[in-house]
């Protein structure tokens, strides 16, 4: 059986170039390469569809057809469209049409097509939707994260809400969720709270009956457990000697052996990195027992010179940085460049070794794909409570990790407090999130998952598409323009 994955702004590449360094390659892009992978291992021949970039500062994305190692039937299929530069997801949606028309004219020239395709994010999902149209072929769409809730976490507003516009495209974009929804052979969610909670918003109630039988499967990502462990591997001697260093540079004499709390997603507004920066430098018992390190990426030396990061991130790096001196954090903090995925469970198995805590203060997480991995490299994890984590690490009355309130500074020190004072605290979240992964959590499981769902699809009657919804002349033709108004006015 073929599956084709289609991930419009994927980008993929067999290095993993950019994860975590741009908006545009973050958890999403694990998800489907670890996903893929997982499904190739059980048999299945896979195609992962993304964006062929003609562009001499992106070499990386140039070629027709790619391969992961050692992975003999996985493809990565990049598709001309959009014109050849650059392009962030952002700026996509005017061009999926020719996305799909040129899928379509690589499989005929092949002589080949899907059985079966997933589609990823909205801009994936309302490509699933065209392509269905056109050849018939059944889907599945995973969101990822939904616009209307980054929607309301940005507090958009009548008054705000041009400027946003033009930024987030979220009228082109909540449009393709709706119908990706509606047409989309079964939705996939990571938690029953992200049915139940994120697909039921005003703006999509329409689209989705989460209620409604075989339309929703909540199937968790998992954790590549071969790469994120607890295990000593032999990139950890060249990690170690890049945590000494950022340490020696750093951290005051006395503080060097202490545990860290550490920071490890992107910079980016709704990670909080400034709401656990504030948590840290207002708690002193927190800071006598601990450091802080923030990863970042390509940045040798931030304390320094961080001029070449984009402006959002360096709003967040300056608010930081006026942090450390408004706290007198200086000798307390450090930060460390992690540029891979190789290097950054190193980073974590290392940082498990001097009993430190994962720290994840995010607005809010859709699921939280990197406590998970934190936890299988031996991390007791602090994170939100707001999204998928309150399932993740919650089952019955036990706890796998502590959660917190990410807009109360707070709580979120007394959530690190908790397990750093006691050892015996520490011990037991380390064991308990290494268990729990292992029970719930490995993409071969989650590829087991959705092949399931495939077949049941594939040997079904019953397409279980609705056509309630009319798809939006503009995603075939965008010269007829989609008005944002509609949006405006249910703010």
């Amino acid at each position: 059986m073929r599956i084709a994955f289609f991930n419009p702004q994927g980008n993929f590449d067999p290095k993993d170039s950019y994860w975590t360094e741009h908006p545009d390659f973050g958890g999403q892009l694990v998800y489907v390469k670890e996903l893929a992978i997982a499904m190739e291992k059980l048999g299945a021949t896979v195609d992962i569809i993304t964006r062929k970039v003609e562009d001499e500062k992106w070499p990386e994305f140039s070629s027709s057809i790619d391969y992961y190692p050692g992975v003999n039937n996985l493809r990565i299929i990049r598709i001309p469209f959009g014109g050849k530069g650059f392009l962030n997801k952002e700026q996509l949606w005017p061009h999926l049409h020719e996305y799909v028309e040129n899928i379509i004219e690589f499989y005929d020239k092949e002589g080949t097509k899907p059985d079966f395709v997933t589609t990823h994010y909205g801009d994936g999902g309302i490509s699933g939707v065209l392509f269905h149209q056109k050849l018939g072929t059944p889907f599945s769409f995973t969101a990822h994260s939904l616009g209307a809730q980054k929607l309301e976490k940005l507090q958009v507003n009548q008054l705000n809400f041009k400027d946003i516009e033009e930024k987030y495209h979220f009228a082109v974009r909540l449009k393709a969720e709706q119908a990706s929804m509606a047409w989309s052979n079964i939705n996939i969610v990571s938690t029953d709270q992200e049915r139940k909670e994120q697909y039921t918003h005003k703006l999509y109630q329409k689209a989705a009956d989460v209620e409604a039988v075989n339309k929703f499967s909540v199937i968790p990502p998992g954790v590549n457990v071969n790469l994120f462990s607890h295990i000593e591997k032999p990139e950890d001697v060249n990690m170690k000697e890049k945590i000494d260093a950022a340490i020696k540079r750093d951290i005051h004499e006395d503080r060097k052996e202490l545990p860290f709390v550490l920071a490890a997603s992107r910079l980016d507004p709704k990670k909080n990195h400034v709401g656990l920066v504030k948590a840290y430098g207002k708690d002193i018992e927190l800071q006598k027992l601990s450091n802080l390190v923030i990863t970042v990426r390509g940045l040798e030396n931030p304390f320094q010179d961080y001029s070449k990061v984009n402006e959002e991130e360096r709003k967040i790096l300056d608010t930081i940085m006026e942090l450390i001196k408004e706290y007198n954090l200086v000798g307390k903090v450090t930060m460390i460049s992690i540029n891979n995925q190789l290097e950054l469970a190193s980073f974590y198995r290392l940082m498990a070794k001097r009993k430190s805590v994962f720290a994840l203060t995010a607005l809010y997480e859709p699921f939280g794909l990197a406590p998970i991995e934190a936890m299988n490299s031996g991390l007791p994890v602090v994170v939100t409570k707001n999204g998928g984590p309150s399932e993740v690490l919650v089952e019955g009355n036990q706890r796998f990790g502590v959660l917190v309130d990410p807009e109360n500074e707070e709580d979120i020190a007394m959530g690190l407090r908790r397990i750093m004072e006691d050892n015996a605290v520490w011990e037991e979240y380390h064991h308990l999130g290494m268990e729990r992964v292992k029970s719930k959590y490995t993409w071969e499981a989650t590829a087991k998952s959705y092949l399931k769902n495939i077949e049941l699809i594939k040997n079904s009657t019953n397409s279980n598409t609705q056509n309630k919804i009319s798809i939006p002349s503009f995603f075939e033709d965008p010269s007829i323009e989609l008005d944002a108004d509609w949006l405006k006015q249910l703010l």
